[in-house]
């Protein structure tokens, strides 16, 4: 594979395939095998996620590239095979999580700032021995009618592009990450509210972006949709593509060569219909995509469970998942196609 961050960039947004966001803290997927009634070790952790990287035709066919926490870049599977390789041998590309969480910002009120930026070129450096071609770096901003702040905004916005420029002169693709949170609290917003803050956000980034002299075409933007609240869920699928869109073509250069969305709190169903709904009747500048975690992984870790004897079927449920979001990357899921793995 090309060593260019652009041709990097590019392939990771390519042909209706998209980004399995396996990253999740040691605390997160201790949360998720609690729910399955799974002890979470080193070992478990390592067999849920080579039981998904070795999911041969998903890894193929419908997914570019994989983010993984830190733990599993350095991980053998099972038979002493690194995962970063297992990864490349189904032809997709490695990545990583790299910033270190999002903290309380002090004197901001139920406002955060995600750290990470101390001794991170240093960090960029090993992961990109390792094998990393790809980071991601995630910006939180809550949403209410007097939220965000703009002290939050520029403070989030400021701390992507620093990141992406590190990750760029790393020779690694930055993916910049600004959540507009859909399910925090009050969670009440309406979608013009959302509409409204995401694009007071993404234009901030850019500009950000521009004076770090970020290169665009070697980034992939990972942006919330415009939706309404979880508690005050009423919008259409076609309200939210359509808002989403006008939103990105007001703030998004052209040089940028894809978007993978985050789900962010949507159901597995919802983030698949509004990414097809995007992609069925608009002509755009980027390529539109996935960047999924729980939407990807849900199915596939309740048919799995933590047992050897479900491997095969915990596949299955992968595989179907991230065959709905490639079409839903295309224009061409349809909901009747929603049968179970």
């Amino acid at each position: 594979m090309s060593e260019r961050l652009e041709d990097i960039a590019v392939a990771m947004v390519a042909n209706g395939r998209g980004l399995l966001a396996a990253d999740e803290s040691t605390g997160t997927i201790k949360k998720r095998f609690d729910g399955i009634g799974l002890e979470s070790t080193e070992i478990s952790r390592r067999d849920y996620r080579e039981m998904l990287l070795r999911s041969d035709e998903a890894m193929r066919d419908y997914i570019s590239g994989v983010i993984l926490y830190e733990e599993t870049l350095f991980q053998k599977a099972a038979d002493g095979t690194p995962l970063v390789e297992v990864i490349k041998n189904a032809g997709s590309i490695p990545g990583i999580k790299v910033d270190t969480g999002a903290k309380p910002m002090p004197y901001f009120p139920s406002e955060t700032i995600t750290e990470g930026l101390d001794g991170l070129a240093g960090r960029l450096a090993k992961y990109h021995q390792a094998g990393a071609r790809f980071a991601k770096w995630r910006g939180v901003l809550a949403i209410s009618e007097a939220l965000p702040t703009w002290g939050a905004v520029k403070a989030n916005a400021h701390a992507l592009a620093r990141y992406a420029a590190l990750c760029q002169e790393a020779g690694i693709v930055p993916i910049v990450e600004p959540e507009v949170l859909m399910d925090g609290a009050p969670g009440d917003h309406s979608i013009e509210r959302s509409e409204e803050v995401t694009e007071w956000v993404l234009r901030t980034v850019f500009e950000e972006l521009g004076d770090a002299r970020v290169k665009l075409e070697g980034m992939i933007l990972k942006p919330s949709m415009v939706i309404d609240g979880k508690k005050a869920r009423k919008a259409s699928v076609e309200d939210v593509a359509e808002r989403t869109i006008k939103v990105l073509k007001r703030t998004v250069p052209a040089a940028v060569p894809g978007i993978a969305f985050l789900s962010g709190g949507q159901s597995t169903e919802e983030a698949t219909a509004h990414l097809c709904a995007m992609n069925t009747a608009h002509d755009l500048p980027w390529k539109l995509t996935f960047s999924y975690g729980r939407a990807l992984q849900q199915e596939a870790l309740k048919a799995w469970s933590g047992k050897a004897e479900n491997v095969a079927a915990g596949q299955r449920a992968f595989t179907h998942r991230a065959k709905m979001c490639s079409l839903a990357a295309k224009g061409s899921w349809k909901k009747d196609l929603e049968q179970a793995a």
